[in-house]
């Protein structure tokens, strides 16, 4: 079953299964909260304006995964592990130079 979806003042015919319309629903309505501010920094040029919505909708997903509401994010711990493994490697070659 295919769904009309409103993306940043274009119409797109998606293919969706049975039940998922709700779901898209909310997607297309997350997507138009940010859609105005796309269209302003991309100017006339709808593809841009796809880019620009891209990047706001990834920006707003990388703050999720590092800020998770349930506490810090398991991503941000493993990288600042490895910083710090990085920083007692290089404390243990300066102590081992000296």
């Amino acid at each position: 079953m295919d769904i009309l979806l409103n993306i940043a003042g274009r119409t797109h015919a998606i293919a969706a299964r049975e039940g998922e319309e709700p779901h898209l629903r909310q997607l297309e309505a997350l997507i138009a909260r940010h859609a105005e501010s796309a269209q302003r920094a991309a100017g006339p040029n709808s593809e841009r304006v796809l880019v620009y919505l891209t990047l706001i909708l990834a920006d707003l997903l990388d703050d999720a995964e590092r800020n998770p509401p349930e506490g810090v994010s398991p991503l941000l711990l493993d990288r600042i592990a490895d910083r710090l493994e990085a920083v007692a490697a290089a404390l243990e070659e300066d102590a081992a130079d000296a």
